[in-house]
């Protein structure tokens, strides 16, 4: 079991945060775990060139669907690990018995989460879009968005993680249940980044961005808390 104890706590805020130490120390235990998602994202956008041709203006049109697809992807990728030590350790149970509400250890564990997949995805995003020749004007919108959406992707992969923590190789169940999820955060996403290349603006999508990331944030955790029950009786 790790030597990260897991105690109970006497309140909500004490709990979210020892909780959010307690994962950020775990995974810096595991360097090339934490790296993955963030190396998968920079290969991949520096293959891309290399398979659609070096044409500016051609990498420019596909750059807002192409960084938030990585984006989604790479996010995916360290999604069945979310829940899955704690479950193989035995800490979930911990986590489950002693966190109370239990929603709020939960939503702890999405933020460290977020904080070492989504957030370096964001400030990875500027050199990825350079790359791929993003209109300097589109930049601005591209962080704004993933910043509001890479939260969004974290929270209600959370809710496939934990309805399939219990089952070994879930990847696949896991993608599944997720991905179709990721449909309006991705449509909105790159939808927003395109309409500023296009000259467009993108209040909108940007403003219903902001919506689905208040709403995945109120209602996730409890859906993700509720599939840990069941994945633990």
């Amino acid at each position: 079991m790790s030597s990260v104890s897991l105690a109970a706590t006497p309140s909500a805020s004490m709990l979210l945060v020892g909780q959010v130490r307690r994962d950020l120390k775990i995974a810096m235990r595991s360097p090339g775990d934490l790296a993955n998602p963030l190396m998968f994202y920079a290969l991949a956008v520096a293959l891309f060139p290399l398979g659609v041709g070096p044409s500016p203006e051609r990498l420019a049109e596909l750059a807002p669907g192409v960084l938030w697809v990585l984006a989604l992807l790479a996010t995916l990728l360290g999604l069945e690990t979310l829940f899955r030590r704690d479950f193989e350790e035995g800490t979930l149970e911990q986590l489950a018995l002693h966190a109370q509400p239990l929603f709020v250890g939960v939503l702890a564990k999405i933020g460290a989460h977020w904080l070492v997949t989504g957030l370096p995805l964001v400030l990875f995003a500027p050199i990825a879009a350079l790359m791929l020749n993003l209109p300097m004007q589109a930049l601005d919108t591209l962080m704004i968005t993933l910043l509001l959406g890479t939260p969004i992707l974290s929270v209600l992969g959370a809710v496939g993680a934990a309805l399939t923590v219990s089952l070994r190789r879930s990847s696949l169940l896991l993608a599944l249940i997720v991905l179709p999820l990721y449909v309006p955060v991705l449509i909105l996403g790159a939808g927003a980044v395109a309409a500023v290349v296009d000259g467009v603006d993108s209040t909108a999508q940007v403003a219903w961005l902001a919506a689905l990331c208040a709403l995945a944030l109120t209602l996730a955790p409890f859906g993700a808390a509720a599939g840990l029950r069941v994945g633990l009786d």
